[in-house]
């Protein structure tokens, strides 16, 4: 065949752009380097420094829907809709969503307060609200900057159930990572304090995490960890049984601090970042 008449090819795609490549284990290091360096870029181009981190359990619900979910839950036995058992057990589960639907209101309270005393401080210092993105606790958490009328952050995470990103968080502070390890680095990397509310084995994660990357310091920030709820917190973890059987070290309570109102918590938070990166010659140690 003549050189005139070769049929031409197309021209493959670019590493880069080849889906099935970029998507498979060979390129999995990129994927990670992608969801460091995606993020960095963002954060930078948009100002963000410094976050004050709230997360909790996803299944919380606002005392609305926990009320309009218990109102049904009772109304079920007249309506002959499920079996005794079944109808209980509804009862029982709304029940619960109404006694923890507390800690939705307080977390948004205590993020519109900490949102509204943020905006009074020079752009470059303030101090965002960053939550993991989806419902629940994380929800309340973007709502309360939302309503101050402030930017928040929300890092969620791809999962096969449950995790939707809330409508309430900044749309060009708003991400999706797949690799938990990678959005726990962005946890940290920008966070200057962590309030913890009552949660499942995600918060317990994220709150040892925190908790052992302090006190081994593999971080230079020394930040506060508030635990809010003592009722909860108290009952699920007795820290004293670390101490008493020698676990970790007696200064190692000074790691957290137990919380039960949002006035509480956002006077602590105040005066912690305040002493450690608002006043003259402190660093923000990131």
């Amino acid at each position: 065949m003549s050189e005139a008449k070769r049929p031409r090819r197309p021209v493959p795609p670019k590493a880069y752009l080849n889906d099935e490549f970029m998507t498979s284990p060979q390129a999995r290091i990129l994927r990670v380097m992608a969801e460091m360096q995606e993020p960095y870029g963002r954060f930078k181009k948009h100002g963000v420094r410094n976050t004050v981190v709230m997360f909790g359990s996803a299944r919380t619900m606002s005392p609305e829907r926990a009320a309009k979910e218990l109102a049904e839950a009772k109304a079920l036995p007249d309506r002959a809709e499920c079996s005794g058992a079944e109808c209980a057990l509804r009862l029982r589960v709304a029940e619960m969503n109404m006694r923890s639907s507390f800690y939705y209101n307080a977390c948004r309270e205590l993020s519109y307060e900490m949102t509204k005393w943020s905006m009074s401080l020079p752009e470059y210092q303030r101090f965002l609200v960053c939550s993991g993105g989806g419902p629940g606790i994380m929800e309340a958490a973007n709502l309360g900057a939302h309503q101050a009328d402030g930017r928040s952050v929300g890092l969620g995470i791809a999962l096969p159930f449950e995790q939707e990103h809330n409508p309430y968080i900044t749309p060009e502070l708003d991400l999706e990572f797949h690799y938990f390890f990678v959005r726990k680095y962005w946890f940290l990397y920008l966070a200057k304090a962590l309030v913890a509310f009552p949660g499942g084995f995600g918060t317990f994660d994220e709150l040892f995490e925190m908790l052992t990357l302090i006190q081994t310091g593999k971080t230079k920030k020394h930040f506060p960890v508030l635990l809010f709820g003592s009722a909860f917190w108290k009952e699920v973890v007795n820290f004293e049984v670390f101490h008493e059987w020698g676990m970790v070290s007696p200064e190692d309570r000074n790691l957290y601090l137990h919380v039960d109102t949002v006035q509480e918590a956002r006077d602590q938070l105040i005066n912690i970042i305040t002493e450690r990166y608002l006043l003259p010659d402190k660093d923000d140690n990131d």
